[in-house]
């Protein structure tokens, strides 16, 4: 007898039921048309098994349009804490920041993002990481489409024999190539404001003519997380 069993679809709660729900309808093919969301994680650390989410901020994009007054900003309450990463998001054990637990934070995520795109940088980092706070509530992965602003970004840049790209690019250096403000760097939301300001110029780049061809335009990484 297996000790663990993964829930089947009846014992999983209303709300992951809601979300897995919007995948019967397919995305628009016009890019237009599609609402993406564009999202950042803040956490303890690097580590998927030991590390936690302290923050998740995001904001959606239609027709080029940011929607400001629909962004998406929470604190998490976590036991795990690493005071050398709250030198960088500055998230405090003790801070004034009003905190939910884990699960009602998935909950407001997933009926935040629907079925949509996510969009990130570095993305496959910050899906791994939500997808392991899934797990530890006992509920499936995430199904949306991912894009990288990381690899898209790549895919602007022409390589000569003076210029190589690099194997990575930093949210820094797509906010100082595309003058975005860095006011609110390492925070959840405030990553998630340049990123969306670095996604429209990509587009304006590559011009892609559909959905699927802008996720074809990401060379996928040599190894995922």
């Amino acid at each position: 007898m297996k000790l663990f069993q993964k829930k089947k679809q009846t014992d999983l709660p209303a709300f992951w039921k809601d979300y897995s729900n919007q995948f019967i309808n397919k995305l628009p093919v016009n890019i237009n048309e599609n609402e993406f969301v564009i999202f950042d994680t803040e956490t303890t650390g690097f580590s998927f098994d030991k590390d936690r989410i302290l923050s998740i901020g995001a904001v959606k994009l239609i027709n080029k349009n940011i929607l400001v007054k629909k962004s998406f900003e929470v604190y998490i309450s976590q036991t795990h804490y690493d005071s050398n990463s709250a030198e960088i998001h500055g998230i405090l054990k003790k801070g004034n920041k009003e905190c939910i637990t884990e699960i009602e934070a998935l909950e407001q995520f997933l009926t935040y993002i629907k079925n949509h795109v996510l969009v990130g940088h570095h993305v496959l980092f910050d899906i791994a990481m939500v997808n392991e706070a899934l797990k530890r509530n006992g509920l499936p992965k995430l199904k949306n489409k991912t894009l990288d602003t990381g690899l898209l970004y790549k895919r602007t840049l022409l390589t000569t024999a003076v210029l190589q790209k690099k194997e990575q690019y930093s949210l820094d250096d797509l906010a100082e190539k595309f003058n975005i403000s860095k006011k609110d760097r390492h925070t959840a939301l405030g990553d998630a404001y340049i990123t969306v300001i670095a996604f429209l110029a990509i587009l304006d780049k590559l011009k892609p003519k559909s959905l699927v061809d802008l996720i074809k335009k990401q060379k996928p990484p040599k190894f995922g997380l």
